[in-house]
């Protein structure tokens, strides 16, 4: 495979516009005085002919260095291009004059905000999801976003969209659905952010692209799935509020049993701690408030 040649960016201190443009301004009246005043000479009808060429060359002149005026605003970059050789780039604002045949390429060196599309993927387990992101990027090296890759642009947008699509790829939707993946798409925002961040940078780093946030801006499941994986989560949800309920109530049952027995005020044998445990762990786990029941006989009569 060839190797490529990576561009790199380079400063360039062109002149300073108000030399030339003052030069410019002077020039040509300069000419035009030259022609009248030797229009004017005693016994010539005519003004010299080396008058006239100095007047039409300092038009020509004139004209000629238009072009090479230029302006670059904060922010803003422009890449010079002299017969098809990059010369360098001017970062600094200000207005400047270079050869007028030079190609002045502009680019943005402020902070780019891209809100990505919507995209359906699948996650580790396969289970389609939909997930879209935020990526705030600028031009790092303008050589290489201009004449590495054919529009940055569309680069970093294409590019943008595969990396999101490759990290979505590699974690689960949830916690508790993959026991060797730690990190979830939906709990583990900021270290899926900043392996999206990681993988934008690799890619774009051939285009002279910075990254300098990337964060999730929609996630879900899929309409196809989500009403199945939301009744998931809803089961998950209760038995885990039963597992809380359960747990307290058995802690709630040994204490009244072991305070009873502590302070005397009843002698319990097995069965009656057994029965005492079934009715306390009804009530306390119980959805609906206990019906109190008079039992005048005994417990084995």
């Amino acid at each position: 495979m060839q190797t490529r040649n990576t561009s790199k960016e380079a400063s360039f201190r062109p002149l300073s516009g108000y030399a030339m443009l003052a030069l410019v301004l002077i020039l040509v009246p300069v000419a035009l005085a030259l022609l009248i005043w030797s229009a004017n000479l005693p016994g010539r009808n005519a003004p010299e002919p080396a008058a006239v060429v100095a007047t039409v060359v300092s038009v020509v002149l004139t004209v000629f260095l238009q072009p090479g005026f230029f302006i670059v605003e904060p922010n803003l970059g422009r890449a010079l291009v002299l017969f098809g050789r990059y010369r360098g780039t001017v970062r600094a604002s200000g207005f400047y004059w270079t050869n007028p045949f030079t190609a002045k390429k502009k680019v943005s060196l402020r902070a780019h905000n891209l809100n990505g599309k919507t995209l359906k993927v699948n996650d580790l387990l396969g289970n389609p999801i939909e997930i879209a992101a935020i990526v705030v990027w600028q031009v790092a090296d303008t050589a290489q976003a201009l004449f590495d890759v054919e529009d940055y642009l569309t680069f970093v947008n294409t590019q943008s969209e595969s990396a999101l699509r490759m990290v979505a790829s590699r974690h689960p939707y949830d916690d508790g659905q993959a026991i060797d993946v730690h990190t979830t798409l939906r709990g583990s925002a900021d270290e899926v952010s900043m392996e999206l961040q990681r993988e934008l940078q690799v890619r774009l780093q051939i285009a002279g692209i910075e990254i300098l946030e990337a964060r999730l801006s929609h996630l879900a499941y899929a309409q196809e799935i989500a009403a199945a994986m939301l009744q998931r989560q809803q089961a998950g949800a209760i038995i885990a509020a039963r597992k809380l309920i359960v747990d307290g109530a058995v802690g709630m049952v040994e204490m009244a049993i072991e305070k009873l027995s502590a302070n005397k005020v009843v002698v319990l044998d097995d069965e009656r701690k057994a029965t005492m445990t079934g009715n306390l762990l009804v009530v306390l786990c119980g959805q609906q408030n206990a019906q109190p029941v008079l039992n005048t006989g005994g417990l084995y009569n």
